[in-house]
């Protein structure tokens, strides 16, 4: 795909942001720049999410980002193209068993979704679970990623972003210690699950396109979706 001159000029913008010092040679650091492949260990840039969206096209190139992940943790399966329901053709996606959490059940994401939920786990969920609790987050529970419909099903509405399987809605959390964190009990409240679903909110927002919470509306006060459309959508 052939770079658009708003893109080369947010590149140039960007790298000018992220060059550093090394060895007396000024370079851009792999994060910061857009030419150079994802890595889930890379720290989270302006350009992330850039990246992830370019993934969606190129399906040998998001695949090798989920093989760099460390050998165990991350359990998936690659899927060939198929349309499971009538109007909702399915492309580049993968079945995610487990990442470095356990899910309550297995589901269908888009590759590039299954790449950010591993960004989203190792560099946001996880550090967040050990700073407020002192342990990492064991489980996940989500209420499902591929669903054929438009946004609320309403019949004159865009497709939701769940009919291509690039959004993961995400009900509950259970930290080693055996604490259970839900987003529709422990949402509100001054304590520390609160303030730990509030640093994930926040964490997701610096991963996934759109990121919608509790405080969006009320067909969310039971999980978080976390979808691939859009740039940093918070609510």
């Amino acid at each position: 795909m052939k770079p658009s001159l708003t893109f080369l000029a947010l590149s140039f913008a960007v790298i000018a942001a992220g060059i550093a010092l090394d060895k007396g040679v000024w370079t851009v650091p792999r994060a910061w720049n857009p030419f150079q492949p994802l890595h889930l260990d890379d720290p989270l840039t302006p350009v992330t999410q850039w990246k992830l969206r370019q993934l969606k096209g190129d399906r040998e190139a998001c695949r090798d980002v989920l093989d760099s992940a460390p050998a165990g943790p991350l359990n998936y399966t690659p899927l060939a193209d198929y349309t499971p329901v009538a109007g909702c053709p399915l492309q580049n996606v993968v079945r995610v068993r487990r990442a470095g959490v356990e899910f309550n059940a297995s589901f269908v994401a888009s590759c590039p979704l299954a790449v950010a939920w591993s960004l989203f786990e190792r560099q946001r969920l996880q550090p967040a679970a050990r700073e407020v609790f002192g342990e990492p987050v064991e489980s996940v529970r989500h209420l499902g990623s591929f669903a054929c419909r438009n946004i609320y099903h309403r019949d004159n509405a865009r497709r939701s972003d769940h009919a291509s399987a690039e959004a993961l809605d995400v009900a509950a959390f259970r930290i080693v210690d055996g604490h259970r964190i839900s987003v529709l009990d422990d949402w509100e409240g001054g304590d520390d699950a609160a303030d730990f679903l509030h640093r994930v909110r926040d964490g997701a927002c610096e991963v996934f396109g759109t990121t919608l919470g509790p405080d969006y509306n009320a067909a969310h006060a039971n999980h978080f979706h976390l979808g691939m459309r859009g740039i940093s959508l918070c609510r």
